[in-house]
């Protein structure tokens, strides 16, 4: 009876997705637009990071401690830039995409315009929607978290992150666009390195924030569709003419 049971579950939670997945192709595929359906993930409470808890040490004025008999770390490490666990994984920028994928199983999905579905709104923070976008050569990772700023109140919090420097990602622009019920909201910016932190980008307010009302007008049946679309920046272009 367990066994069965079991299976049982997996294939409702099969059905579930496949029709999640089949609404949003049918909303979207008039566009053409390649449709990616993501599931939350809960945080483990989130757990100070390696880089919120250096900047809370800095903004207290106390330094790590240093040890002489440690090893020097090396500048062109990388720490894991996934939100969802205090994870010590470190390693080389080029190798940044292997690990999300292998050891937190994050979903790639390429294309110049894709839609972002987001299932489960509905759920308590800290909840995060992630996914990895191959385009133009680059990959960029997508990050939607719903999290209480102020005590009570819940916001969704979209940004774009390169995996590459801040230099590399100066020659991109991003755009976010909600459309629905004759309704339509775009954020259009440069998308940060991953070398900087996320919660940093989400503390800054960088990235489109959504209150629970606002999302709630552009969700349908608790999910949240995110048109993503990534283009070169005009400065760039115009440079490379020149």
């Amino acid at each position: 009876m367990l066994f069965f049971t079991q299976c049982f579950g997996a294939v409702l939670d099969l059905i579930h997705l496949r029709f999640q997945h089949y609404k949003a192709k049918r909303v979207f595929s008039a566009a053409g637009q390649l449709v990616c359906v993501v599931n939350p993930t809960h945080s483990l409470k989130y757990a100070p990071t390696r880089c919120a808890a250096a900047q809370t040490s800095t903004e207290q004025g106390i330094l790590p401690p240093c040890h002489h008999h440690e090893a020097v770390h090396d500048p062109q490490l990388v720490p894991c830039t996934c939100p969802l666990f205090s994870c010590p994984w470190e390693g080389h920028l080029e190798v940044v995409v292997s690990h999300l994928r292998q050891t937190h199983h994050i979903n790639i999905l390429q294309g110049a315009e894709i839609v972002f579905l987001a299932t489960d709104m509905h759920l308590p923070a800290p909840t995060d929607w992630i996914i990895m976008h191959s385009c133009l050569g680059h990959q960029f990772l997508l990050v939607l978290r719903k999290q209480e700023k102020y005590e009570g109140h819940p916001q969704f919090f979209a940004t774009m992150m390169l995996i590459g420097t801040p230099t590399q990602a100066d020659n991109f622009t991003y755009r976010l666009e909600l459309n629905r019920n004759q309704r339509r909201l775009k954020w259009e910016a440069t998308p940060r390195s991953v070398l900087e932190c996320v919660d940093s980008v989400i503390s800054d307010g960088d990235c489109l924030v959504l209150n629970t009302s606002l999302a709630q007008l552009f969700s349908d049946n608790g999910s949240l569709a995110i048109g993503i679309a990534i283009t070169t920046s005009k400065v760039h272009n115009a440079e490379a003419e020149i």
